[in-house]
């Protein structure tokens, strides 16, 4: 408790009076070792993709965001112009971190970022910072620490934004004068916002697609690199590689290679700038290829309600 209070008080200019409520909310806190299992055995780390994207990809929640999208139409329109992401990847996000708002989580934040900051075998100095960033968002967002709920991760609202990310990126785009992920209007615009300025290497390029199917030649070499966070080759270099992309890209296109592990063999995709984005948002390679492809199914199926006249 001692650092955190420190920290508080030297980075966050705590007063005496508001250290005490952290204090208090502490003493409240609850310790959930559940929660870092929870954390470790991801489906994302565990899975197939065949499994994952089952689960994932499916009809259900693609009709759900062309829905989604048909209903926040002009919401997203704005979206798309003020920052350049396409309502179907903004859906995509949504509809992947909170199935459209449905379930944001019933673990209090705090408990999740006090057990994790304190017990994480690996990532603990990560979520202590975060622990950290909350207490400072409670105070500047007049909320109670002990009420708040999300995710094993302590991440909140239908973004599925991590305190730290809400304070820095979350956008009032509804102009109520708060800004509240728990509402869909202020989630669209926060989307849209992190894909943006989250991180500029990976910042994203409007009108650019995410990913393109590819074809694998020959084995690829064991020092190829594969499932980087970061584009890693150009596509001049992949017939030497052993890979074929499906779609004609100029030889100076960067791209990162894709690999992902079937039930039964392995499929191959050639990442573009913007999957690398999606890929700021979440850094596993199953997240960043199931919002790909929800976005496009969603904005398949929202053209052929809007073809059929519905």
């Amino acid at each position: 408790m001692p650092a955190l209070l420190n920290q508080l008080a030297a980075e966050e200019r705590f007063t005496d009076k508001e250290l005490e409520g952290v204090k208090a909310a502490l003493r409240e806190a609850e310790k959930l070792p559940q929660l870092v299992q929870a954390e470790q055995t991801a489906a994302e780390r565990t899975e197939t993709w065949t499994t994952y994207a089952a689960k994932r990809v499916d009809a259900p929640r693609i009709a759900r965001g062309a829905e989604f999208i048909a209903q926040y139409r002009e919401m997203l329109m704005r979206a798309e112009s003020e920052y350049g992401v396409p309502p179907s990847v903004i859906a995509g996000v949504l509809g992947l971190e909170t199935n459209f708002g449905s379930f944001t989580g019933t673990t209090r934040v705090l408990d999740a970022l006090a057990t994790q900051g304190m017990d994480h075998p690996t990532r603990s100095k990560f979520f202590f910072s975060e622990l950290v960033a909350f207490f400072a968002f409670c105070r500047d967002f007049g909320m109670d620490p002990t009420e708040p709920k999300g995710s094993y991760a302590g991440a909140m609202g239908w973004a599925q934004f991590m305190p730290s990310n809400y304070r820095r990126l979350a956008v009032d785009f509804d102009g109520d004068g708060k800004r509240d992920l728990w509402q869909p209007a202020d989630a669209i615009g926060s989307v849209a916002r992190y894909l943006v300025d989250y991180d500029p290497a990976r910042r994203w390029h409007r009108g650019e697609p995410l990913m393109v199917p590819a074809k694998l030649l020959q084995p690829l070499a064991a020092d190829v690199a594969v499932n980087t966070s970061r584009s890693t080759h150009r596509a001049g270099s992949l017939a030497a590689l052993g890979l074929e992309s499906a779609v004609d890209l100029p030889p100076e296109t960067r791209v990162g290679i894709v690999r992902l592990q079937l039930d039964q063999g392995e499929e191959y995709w050639l990442g573009l700038h913007n999957f690398y984005s999606v890929m700021s948002y979440n850094p596993r390679v199953y997240y960043a290829m199931t919002v790909s492809l929800l976005a496009r199914e969603m904005a398949r199926l929202d053209a052929e309600r809007g073809a059929a006249g519905e």
